[in-house]
């Protein structure tokens, strides 16, 4: 799984959110105990129509949810890779957001850097720090949790 680079034709596989709400558009990077993926903001997003006009900002529960589906399939790599057939057929849902801290806002022309790193797996909860980084610089952190249903 290390050095592995998914692109969205392959990411589609592992997600099944579809536009607007696919949020990953490329994995970077997998490792071990984590996975870095990036999201490429642009004005054409429709959520900027709204929040806000004059000043459009990437709304914070999009940013968290970037962060979750980049750690969603961190998990189902991981479970293809241990051949781990429990979650085939089976979307992952969003079940946790803790400690979440935004820090600066993302806006259009921004490349959101998503990290995702595995804590544990808890009664078939897969828990993960997670950070979103624009040019090296920390947008938003927290630890999310996601479960196979």
């Amino acid at each position: 799984m290390k050095n592995r680079r998914i692109e969205i034709d392959e990411l589609r596989k592992y997600l099944p959110h579809r536009y607007p709400f696919m949020l990953v558009d490329r994995i970077l990077e997998v490792w071990d105990d984590g996975i870095k993926g990036i999201k490429n903001v642009t004005v054409n997003e429709p959520f900027f129509q709204g929040h806000f006009p004059d000043f459009p900002v990437m709304p914070g529960v999009l940013i968290v949810e970037a962060m979750v589906q980049t750690a969603g399939v961190y998990a189902k790599l991981k479970m293809e890779e241990d051949n781990d057939r429990s979650g085939e057929g089976k979307q992952t849902l969003f079940v946790s957001i803790d400690g979440v801290r935004f820090k600066r806002p993302v806006r259009p022309g921004d490349q959101l850097v998503m990290e995702a790193k595995f804590v544990k797996i808890k009664m078939g909860i897969w828990w993960f720090d997670c950070k979103a980084m624009v040019d090296g610089e920390v947008a938003c952190v927290g630890q999310v949790s996601a479960v196979f249903k």
